[in-house]
């Protein structure tokens, strides 16, 4: 697929991998949008890459993932692909009921559900044009779960199953499908993983997972495994319950509350 002349939408693109996203298909000379819940973090964005349109939406709220679509649709008619990097992770103790689960925000929606909306809202337009693509952000938690983020570890391993199914369902059209499935990332939200602890894992820079992205975009690698994903997958295959106790090993309970 091209990597420049696209119009493009990227969901949490205000900062961490969404932002190093936006600045390589900048340079690649391509146009962006990006949107986020803070404003804030948009102007900053805005400074640092003043190419961008920037818009504040909240993709966990329904009405908000409507008024971006009908937002985007009305004034980049040209707008080719979306990516779905949107994403919150909290720490979920399920000795404690339900109570975790109300307290900020909601991982299922953020995660999951606004992916999947925001696929089906744009693929009928998207089916028009010559070049376009679906990229969903995943993790290598989809596949061995850490246990004390049990929603976000769920919730990716149900993107990587609805990306599977609709690359398949539109294998005979002109929408690409991909997945990013990054290993531990230096982000606010990729901080302080157990993974980092137990395994040694090298978290990565964004600019990584950008870029290996754009050479899987040239390419068509629509799985793309970023650094130590893949041992991470082989472990999951050869030897799942070692594998998830090496994951789960370490001051894992003390992880923060952070997001992407």
């Amino acid at each position: 697929m091209k990597t420049s002349g696209n119009t493009i939408l990227i969901t949490g693109g205000a900062t961490g991998i969404g932002f190093s996203l936006a600045e390589t298909l900048v340079s690649a000379n391509n146009q962006v949008i990006i949107c986020g819940r803070r404003e804030d973090k948009l102007a900053e964005a805005k400074i640092k890459l003043p190419q961008i349109q920037t818009k504040v939406c909240d993709v966990s709220k329904e009405k908000e993932r409507e008024s971006l679509f009908t937002w985007a649709k009305d004034n980049f008619t040209d707008l080719n692909i979306l990516i779905n990097n949107a994403g919150v992770q909290k720490i979920i103790d399920f000795k404690k009921g339900a109570q975790d689960l109300f307290i900020g925000e909601n991982e299922i929606e953020t995660n999951l559900i606004a992916q999947i909306y925001l696929a089906s809202y744009f693929i009928p337009s998207f089916l028009n044009k010559k070049e376009a693509a679906i990229i969903n952000i995943s993790s290598g938690l989809g596949f061995v779960p850490i246990a004390n983020i049990p929603i976000y570890c769920a919730t990716k391993a149900a993107i990587h199953s609805f990306t599977l199914s609709l690359r398949y369902q539109l294998r005979d059209t002109s929408i690409k499908v991909f997945e990013i499935v990054p290993p531990p990332v230096d982000t606010a939200m990729g901080k302080g993983t157990a993974s980092d602890e137990a395994l040694g894992y090298r978290s990565i820079p964004p600019s990584e997972v950008a870029n290996a992205f754009k050479v899987a975009l040239a390419t068509n690698g629509y799985e793309l495994l970023i650094g130590e994903v893949k041992d991470l997958i082989i472990g999951a295959r050869t030897n799942p319950q070692q594998t998830f106790e090496n994951l789960n090993h370490g001051p894992a309970a003390t992880r923060m509350n952070l997001e992407r």
